[in-house]
This record gives structure tokens, C-alpha cells and sequence, in this order.
């Protein structure tokens, strides 16, 4: 049975598009219906395989932008301007269109209540997505477990979920806080730096707290907020990274 499941996961399907929601000018949410789609947990990711009318494929991993409990799977692609997919589906893709994908993948990034806390996610860019879905899963079940975001953007028109997040920030267990790193709107309360060991320091639990790490983002940034989360006396296996291959997959 469970080599059944899996192999059920690894089967590629066929997403109808429900509806397109533009995030910002360079990120588009892709509302799909999957018939049979086994369900999925917070932080996963699916492969998405587009084929040319040449018979050419192109195939690439975005994480899931949707809770368990959405109904839908909800993918958010930026838009790469030399990329091969993410132009058509940021672009072109148009409500009724079908999707190839195939999953639930991965086991490691993913988080339920289960696992307890406190939970700090750590963004950088489109790396927020997983992350909101760790964060609707909670709003979801409605944990009590303390759950903090710091997400860093280049700008506020850059920011992904911008609405949503803030709302989220309402309830009693949730801490969102935003760091940009170009521009700043009057009034910015938010941080305005990259992010680093002391800004992780400032934002982080105590590492004998033992709170459970997420880092999701472009390589260099994963890696800098890794080593110092390290340096911080945060326990290596506490620590789970995801991180963007040069493509714009999930490496």
C-alpha cells in the first residue's frame, strides 16, 4: 500500500486553471483543480511539465502557495525573463487551460502541528511561498503553536500575499514582520535591511528554546541565514532549507 501511495504521487496529472490572481508585476497564483489529487502538506511542491506542439518538454518544481485544507492547489510563479516556463505560465496561461503536474514531492520542508514550535520562517523573495502555506495550514487548524515570518522583498510592490499576510498578523500566534532592502514607502515601520546574523538574532527564539527553523529563498540567501542561525547556537537538525536553482526550480 504505501509503494501504492507513492507511486500515486509521482503520477503526472491534469490541472484545469479555476482562476489567475496577479500577485504583483512579476508573480501570478495559478488556482488549480486536480481530479484525484492526493492531498499534500504544508511546504511541498509539485513538477510542472509543459509540452511544445514539436513535441519539446520543459519541466520544472514550484512549491505549493495553498494550505491542505484550500481545496484547490495554488501554485505562485515569478516570472524569469530568460526562463523557458515560468513566462508562459505567469503570461499566457488563461482560465481553462489544463496543467501538467506531478506530486506531492518532498518530505523535509514541510511542517503540521504535530511538530510543534515555536516555528520561525524565513523568506527571501518567491521563497515566501511555501511559507504561506505553512502559514495558512496553522490559521487553518488553528494552532496555538507561536509561528513568526520575517519575509525579505526588494520592495513593497515586490512583496507576495501583501494583504493576506498583514491579516494573518491579527491573530494572537502569528507574527509577520517584512524587511525591504531597495525602496521604502513613507511611513515604513517595517525593517529596511538585508537580512543577517544580527537581524536573525533580533527576530529569532532563543536557540534553548529550540524553535523549529524554516529557510526558503535563492541560494546565497539560504546559506547566509543557515550559517548564522549555526552561529547563533541553533541546532542543525531544528534547521530546514529549501533553496531556488539557477532556473527558478527548487533545487
Amino acid at each position: 500500500m504505501a509503494r501504492a501511495a507513492v507511486l500515486g504521487r509521482l503520477t503526472w496529472r491534469l490541472g484545469s486553471v479555476v482562476e489567475l490572481v496577479d500577485e504583483t508585476p512579476r508573480a501570478r497564483s495559478i488556482v488549480l483543480d486536480v481530479p484525484d489529487w492526493p492531498g499534500h502538506r504544508a511546504g511541498q511542491h509539485v513538477d510542472v511539465r509543459l509540452t511544445a506542439e514539436d513535441g519539446y518538454q520543459a519541466q520544472r518544481s514550484y512549491s505549493i502557495a495553498s494550505a491542505p485544507e484550500d481545496g484547490y492547489v495554488v501554485l505562485t510563479v515569478e516570472r524569469l525573463e530568460e526562463g523557458e516556463v515560468s513566462p508562459y505560465l505567469a503570461d499566457e496561461l488563461r482560465a481553462g487551460d489544463q496543467v501538467e503536474l506531478r506530486g506531492p514531492v518532498g518530505g523535509y520542508f514541510v511542517w503540521e502541528a504535530s511538530l510543534g514550535g515555536p516555528v520561525l520562517l524565513v523568506g527571501g523573495g518567491s521563497g515566501v511561498v511555501p511559507l504561506r502555506s505553512i502559514v495558512r495550514h496553522h490559521v487553518a487548524v488553528a494552532s496555538d503553536v507561536p509561528l513568526r515570518l520575517l519575509y525579505s522583498s526588494r520592495t513593497l510592490e515586490d512583496v507576495l500575499y501583501r494583504d493576506e499576510l498583514a491579516r494573518f498578523a491579527a491573530y494572537d500566534e502569528v507574527d509577520i514582520r517584512f524587511t525591504l532592502t531597495r525602496a521604502w514607502p513613507e511611513g515604513w515601520r517595517g525593517y529596511r535591511r538585508r537580512i543577517d546574523r544580527d537581524l536573525l538574532a533580533e527576530v529569532a527564539w532563543p536557540a534553548d528554546e529550540g524553535p523549529l527553523v524554516y529557510v526558503c529563498g535563492p541560494t546565497p540567501f539560504v546559506e547566509t541565514a543557515a550559517s548564522s542561525f549555526v552561529e547563533l547556537g541553533h541546532a542543525s537538525e531544528r534547521i530546514r532549507t529549501e533553496r531556488f536553482g539557477p532556473t527558478g526550480g527548487i533545487a
